[in-house]
């Protein structure tokens, strides 16, 4: 085991996860889960984290997958949790909590980061509680993209079509159709090489996918928090200054 250690946080509407991963990325501890506190509110949430941080003893950083928009480790749009998330300084309450670096990113890019091959055009999205999305060109980050606002069914989101309060409602047989629908029309949208399907409703999944889709293990959400230490996200831009910088040469 090498050291820096890295606490891997997720965040998910339904359930708080952690896992320790040593300097190459590897886990070294059991993964643990407490339920996400309602109301979700940043106190309640930040007592779990505590928890989980003493629970699994020494590590050297922190990364951190959030449900909602990162800005300058301040988030906002976390429409899972609790309205009280918006402008509230994540990143830095962490480190003056547990006296670590600390590093965050939209929790579908976390999973994104840990899943994708780094090669073309690359879309993730998470099924769980809501609709996670990350997109990836070459590997490089698309920052703060939300397919899961946008409308996919009518006047219905992505996110209210396929989030769990609509598997519930509809059944799983349904659920299925539409998302076989959502995987359609954002096949059409991005062209992408390749998608990745996670989160925790990834395994309900009962209908045969396209060969371009695969689903992930809902774990990459914790261990793509390594990578947020390795240079894949060096700013929020980080990603589209490339693609423009590719796009404009000769």
């Amino acid at each position: 085991m090498t050291a820096p250690y890295t606490l891997a946080i997720d965040i998910g509407g339904s359930g708080i996860k952690s896992l320790l991963l040593d300097g190459q990325g590897n886990p070294i501890s059991d993964r643990l889960r407490k339920p996400t506190p309602r109301p979700a509110i940043p106190s309640a949430i930040l007592l779990v984290i505590q928890e989980l941080a003493i629970a699994h003893g020494q590590f050297h950083r922190l990364s951190v997958g959030f449900p909602g928009v990162i800005r300058h480790g301040i988030t906002s749009r976390a429409i899972n949790l609790d309205p009280s998330w918006d402008d509230f300084p994540l990143q830095r309450v962490l480190q003056d909590m547990l006296g670590v670096p600390v590093r965050l990113a939209n929790d579908a890019d976390v999973q994104g980061l840990g899943a994708i091959q780094g090669k073309g055009v690359e879309l993730v999205i998470t099924l769980g509680t809501g609709f996670g999305s990350a997109l990836f060109i070459n590997g490089q980050l698309v920052p703060n993209l939300e397919i899961g606002q946008h409308h996919f069914r009518g006047r219905d989101t992505y996110e209210q079509s396929l989030g769990q309060a609509a598997l519930d409602r509809v059944g799983a047989k349904v659920w299925n159709r539409r998302l076989l629908k959502a995987i359609a029309s954002l096949q059409l949208l991005f062209n992408y090489d390749h998608l990745y399907i996670g989160g925790g409703n990834a395994k309900k999944i009962t209908v045969p996918l396209p060969a371009n889709v695969t689903v992930v293990s809902n774990d990459q959400g914790l261990l793509g928090g390594i990578k947020l230490w390795q240079g894949a996200i060096n700013s929020e831009f980080a990603g589209i200054i490339k693609l423009c910088k590719a796009q404009t040469e000769p």
